[in-house]
């Protein structure tokens, strides 16, 4: 293919799966590595496959890495909505009458602003907590993805109480080392939800970057309680969670 003008040969390695492109087809000689290593190839792709903000990328690497972590980008929370029980959430702690997971909107409640979403996480009258530790390496985001690129960790939550009760809401997610080091984390404030409330659910969002080397797991914790001291789960709700990697 050494004969192809260089724009027919990218229109057909355009068209080789990414990964078979960087695993194969740049080890075949000097002139494919340089085209898997450009920009021009990966913007072709983006294009191809409606990657939206590809316009914003400004280097060869910067557009190789946009493709794949556009590509792998998903939720790495598992069961955020209470589908599976408490199932994939450790480190559960039961105040007062536990955790329990209910149909939306519940009583004194709101329907989820996305149709997708059909159940919460209840909080009862003692502190409840719940955490997830995710393993980016087994997830598919390699060391040298983590501590060169750092893409952003975009982390997000949803809460709302009851209109009839107050309650208490907590986020805190770390990012650690090998060693479970911390070495970047957000706290949120001890958001007070007051009774007669409009019951309304609420995102909160904080987005890690430039946070250093090392980085290999998230821990991600939430949960709260009710403000009155009610037996059975009148504390705060929650649903929805996510964290995701982006370019």
């Amino acid at each position: 293919m050494e004969s192809l003008p260089e724009a027919v040969l990218i229109r057909i390695l355009a068209s080789i799966p990414a990964v078979d492109l960087v695993l194969a087809c740049r080890l075949v000689c000097c002139q494919w590595k340089n085209l898997v290593d450009g920009a021009a190839l990966w913007i072709l792709k983006c294009q191809q496959e409606g990657l939206t903000g590809a316009e914003s990328q400004e280097n060869a690497e910067n557009w190789q890495n946009f493709y794949f972590l556009s590509k792998k980008r998903k939720n790495l929370i598992k069961n955020p909505c209470g589908e599976e029980d408490l199932q994939y959430w450790g480190e559960v702690e039961n105040g007062g009458d536990g955790w329990k997971i209910e149909e939306l909107p519940g009583d004194f409640g709101k329907e989820f602003p996305s149709e997708e979403v059909h159940k919460y996480f209840v909080t009862s009258y003692e502190w409840c907590r719940k955490a997830q530790v995710i393993d980016l390496r087994a997830e598919g985001y390699w060391e040298e993805l983590m501590d060169t690129t750092q893409p952003k960790v975009v982390v997000r939550d949803w809460y709302a109480g009851r209109s009839d009760a107050g309650c208490l809401y907590e986020l805190c997610v770390k990012l650690l080392s090998e060693n479970e080091d911390v070495l970047a984390e957000y706290k949120s404030e001890t958001i007070t939800i007051p009774q007669d409330n409009n019951a309304n659910w609420t995102e909160i969002s904080h987005t890690f970057s430039d946070y250093g080397p090392g980085v290999r797991f998230v821990r991600f914790e939430h949960g709260g309680q009710d403000t009155l001291f009610w037996k059975g789960w009148y504390g705060v709700r929650v649903t929805n969670s996510s964290v995701t990697v982006e370019p």
